[in-house]
């Protein structure tokens, strides 16, 4: 009856994001230009200003570090591709979730659902806002550590307020991340910038003999990508929006083609003009790499790198929040979800609950004080779903003809996708066994106990429960379930 009475008055209504009345569904906002910025904006976090000596502390060497960044780049680019294949076919929002539904069945899918709710989407969140919090509250403590309760409250507040945003509205969410993908590339540029012309000068002491005393290893080559993998996270965060997206056919292709490449580029020409001002040792040593070229290059002004780091920050976790958000949104509307998780809000038409749901778990993780397990656990649980999800576009090739594919992807390239995840996934088990990997695939299991009990035998005691909650939650937020639009 609720539901009945709240699309009535929504029929009176016009949506807050536009003059002509539309479905209570996504919309298609997004064109090419803000689809390159979700990419762009989500892969350069934190990452790149922070991580570079963690790539060289594995290769212990210039030149093979500067082979890692264009590899992975690479490898980013590559699966991007494949998903762009995956996306044009099965055009729904939710990035790998609705691929391993429609290769595997339901049960790969609710293992991805469960493991991204609960592990992958809300740790990365939390970790990228706990780095935001970090650089913001570093020139407030000048010569001491901030104390860890300021970090994580501002990590706290700054997730509830770009969770707000993207509640509120799709296009302020896009708004928000065109504005900081600017932002965070006036930094890199000035960067690259100053770096090409430390380099004209004659800088180049760094790079003789940059090969010397590298660690060639296979384990030290997977940590190596692990770690610069990270900094490229985000490279299929398009596929989670694909209903949201303008002429998807053309748009998420061209995002990819435009984005992935641009960034990598950034990334090579970013690590030479560290190089350019510090020695492999200095770099090693060095805190926040970015704040130490900033010191010695910028000063004066080296004020504006925290700054705009800061901005990189915030921009990569809204682009992260805009897609998670989609994903419980998906899960839900498959009934592997509380179903009020699948709904849309009548007035903003975003889906609100989802994106709340994700904002709790995140928060709940900036709570214990250990990240580097929750990196860990995010990259191995990562890997491990890109890879099925592009094995699934295999499987799909002789199983699924019927499926009109406007971009086809030559086969080598996600057969070479999968074996290079299965080599990540692996190498750094044999090489460095840690209990943090064992505990991940448990609890990556253990979901199979929830989707036995709540999805597929669907008790009836757990259907008493779940129906009234999921009542009040629509009043009291005031959202509905998704129409289809009109023919």
């Amino acid at each position: 009856m609720e539901e009945t009475s709240l699309r009535k008055r929504r029929g009176d209504e016009k949506s807050i994001q536009s003059s002509e009345p539309k479905t209570t569904s996504l919309q298609k906002e997004l064109g090419l230009f803000s689809g390159t910025c979700i990419i762009v904006g989500t892969i350069i976090g934190s990452g790149i200003f922070i991580s570079p000596k963690s790539v060289l502390s594995n290769m212990e060497a210039v030149g093979p570090c500067l082979i890692i960044w264009a590899m992975c780049g690479v490898l980013a680019t590559l699966g991007a591709l494949c998903f762009a294949e995956l996306g044009t076919m099965i055009t729904k929002s939710g990035g790998e979730y609705p691929y391993l539904m429609e290769a595997f069945g339901p049960i790969p899918a609710y293992l991805f659902s469960w493991s991204s709710l609960f592990v992958i989407k809300p740790s990365s969140f939390a970790i990228i806002c706990l780095s935001f919090s970090e650089y913001v509250c570093a020139p407030f403590y000048s010569g001491c550590s901030p104390p860890q309760v300021v970090i994580k409250t501002l990590a706290a507040a700054a997730i509830l307020l770009i969770s707000t945003v993207n509640a509120l509205s799709v296009r302020l969410g896009s708004y928000v991340q065109n504005v900081f993908t600017a932002a965070k590339m006036v930094i890199v540029v000035i960067i690259i910038i100053s770096g090409l012309v430390l380099l004209a000068q004659g800088n180049t002491r760094n790079f003789e003999n940059s090969f010397e005393g590298a660690s060639l290893s296979v384990g030290s080559i997977s940590l190596a990508l692990y770690n610069g993998l990270w900094a490229y996270d985000g490279w299929n965060q398009l596929n989670y929006i694909t209903e949201e997206l303008r002429n998807p056919f053309r748009n998420l292709p061209l995002a990819i083609i435009i984005g992935i490449p641009l960034v990598t580029g950034c990334y090579i020409l970013m690590n030479v003009s560290y190089f350019t001002v510090m020695t492999a040792t200095e770099l090693l040593q060095s805190q926040a790499v970015a704040v130490t070229f900033g010191d010695r290059v910028l000063y004066p002004a080296s004020w504006i790198v925290p700054l705009f780091v800061a901005f990189s920050t915030i921009g990569a976790a809204n682009g992260s929040c805009f897609t998670a958000g989609r994903l419980v949104f998906v899960a839900g509307r498959e009934g592997h979800m509380l179903k009020v998780l699948s709904y849309i809000s009548v007035k903003r038409l975003t889906p609100a609950p989802a994106i709340m749901f994700h904002s709790m778990i995140a928060i709940i993780y900036i709570i214990p004080g250990d990240i580097n397990s929750l990196v860990n656990y995010f990259s191995f649980a990562a890997w491990l779903f890109y890879g099925l999800t592009i094995t699934g576009l295999i499987v799909m090739r002789f199983t699924r003809k019927e499926l009109k594919r406007p971009i086809k992807v030559p086969i080598f390239i996600p057969i070479l996708v999968t074996l290079l995840s299965v080599f990540l996934v692996l190498a750094p088990i044999i090489s460095a066994p840690a209990w943090e990997y064992l505990y991940c695939v448990l609890f990556m299991l253990s979901g199979l106990i929830f989707y036995f009990l709540f999805v597929h035998y669907k008790f009836g005691w757990a259907q008493k429960i779940s129906k009234p909650l999921t009542m009040h939650l629509q009043m009291l937020m005031e959202v509905v379930p998704p129409e289809e639009a009109p023919e």
